[in-house]
């Protein structure tokens, strides 16, 4: 993204201009828009006005702030086996101030990053790492002789996006656990007037932030969020309904302890402490490190970090969270088999009843045909209360 670059960025060029120079062939580049539909939950109907969008886009601006944080959210989004067309992407943006890639330092630093803001005032990209600690003033950080909450406030002002990358930019993680001792909270508690893109997770995967710039860039607006200000492409399903070892928590098959043969088997990771019924993430999918694993994968359960507060909520990490409902298919078929059973004949016989009712009903108010059998003859239409019958319930009815 900020590193030494053989084709330097030419003023004035196109994504598409810049990517053809850097040897990118248009089939690649088709391809990868594809890609960049399917991550996005898009029709691949729309791929070819994706393509078109980006290669017309011009270079934007980013502001990258880094608070109160440990700078792994950095080096997830910046470290890659094998640089792609998505690392292309975001090298084709213009990152203007990020003070962990940047060789300057001090006051020539913070002279670039106002800079940057006032010329591409309404137009540039902000993106947040690290919380913001508001204890005390605000002391726990400082940068250049500033809060961090004041330096957020002045960046967000004249942002077109903000985007809060990493469960501190998000809620304030680590920090914000009890007893939050620099109350230290996320964006969004600082930046109230326009929507904040969190992009969760401790730390996130790069392409869900690829991808986030890629929408923007594409229709010139963020994509559509959850309640909590998540990409939904991203964080609309709970690992639980996406994970490969779901058939073994339906069967009931579970690691009881690590190393053992459920572990070997890689069975459920469940009853070990996995918080991926209550997590929202596109872990199984995404991945890390060039799609190669996942925690999960890698025989580790979840611990739920794309969640608030999870510090809090989801501890003891390895301690298993209440019963959550599942068949356990193996151990109880014949159970579940006879329960299905006694559902549907209660289903059944509770139609029939409803049914009945509803059709005596609707005789009563005329609107349905009585069938008498043939030996029944059928009443004469009533003329008036002295009418023999008038009056009396029809057996039949």
């Amino acid at each position: 993204m900020t590193l030494p670059s053989a084709s330097p960025y030419t003023d004035g060029a196109t994504l598409g201009e810049q990517l053809e120079s850097r040897g990118v062939t248009r089939r690649e580049f088709v391809k990868f828009c594809g890609e960049m539909c399917a991550l996005l939950g898009l029709s691949t109907a729309l791929t070819p006005e994706l393509v078109r969008a980006l290669q017309a886009a011009r270079r934007p601006s980013v502001i990258w702030l880094q608070l109160q944080e440990c700078t792994g959210c950095v080096e997830s989004v910046l470290r890659t086996s094998d640089p792609t067309i998505g690392d292309l992407v975001l090298d084709m943006v213009s990152l203007d101030y990020n003070h962990t890639l940047m060789a300057a330092a001090g006051e020539a630093v913070e002279a670039a990053r106002r800079q940057a803001m006032e010329e591409n005032r309404g137009e540039y990209i902000l993106v947040v790492t690290g919380s913001v600690p508001l204890a005390e003033g605000g002391i726990y950080t400082m940068i250049g002789g500033r809060t961090a909450e004041s330096i957020l406030e002045e960046a967000a002002e004249g942002a077109a996006a903000v985007i809060a990358v990493g469960a501190c930019a998000h809620w304030g993680s680590v920090q914000a656990a009890r007893p939050n001792p620099t109350e230290a909270v996320g964006v969004s508690a600082v930046v109230g007037d326009r929507p904040v893109v969190n992009i969760a997770g401790c730390p996130p995967i790069a392409d869900v932030v690829t991808a986030t710039v890629v929408h923007f860039l594409t229709f010139g607006r963020v994509p559509d969020l959850d309640a909590d200000g998540r990409p939904l492409f991203a964080y609309g399903a709970r690992i639980h309904d996406q994970c490969p070892r779901r058939a073994h928590f339906d069967a009931g098959q579970y690691v009881q302890a690590f190393d053992d043969e459920g572990a070997r088997r890689a069975w459920c990771l469940y009853e070990v402490g996995c918080k991926g019924p209550a997590t929202f993430s596109p872990c199984p999918i995404f991945q890390w490190n060039d799609h190669t694993d996942w925690p999960i994968g890698a025989g580790h359960p979840c611990i739920g970090c794309t969640e608030r507060h999870f510090w809090d909520t989801m501890t003891p990490f390895y301690g298993r969270m209440p019963d959550i409902a599942g068949f356990g298919v193996e151990s109880s078929a014949d159970t579940i088999g006879a329960a299905l059973a006694l559902g549907a004949l209660a289903g059944v016989t509770t139609h029939a009843v409803a049914t009945g009712i509803h059709r005596r009903r609707a005789r009563a108010r005329g609107e349905l045909p009585v069938i008498y059998p043939p030996t029944v003859p059928r009443p004469e239409a009533a003329t008036g209360p002295d009418t023999p019958g008038a009056g009396e319930e029809d057996p039949h009815g």
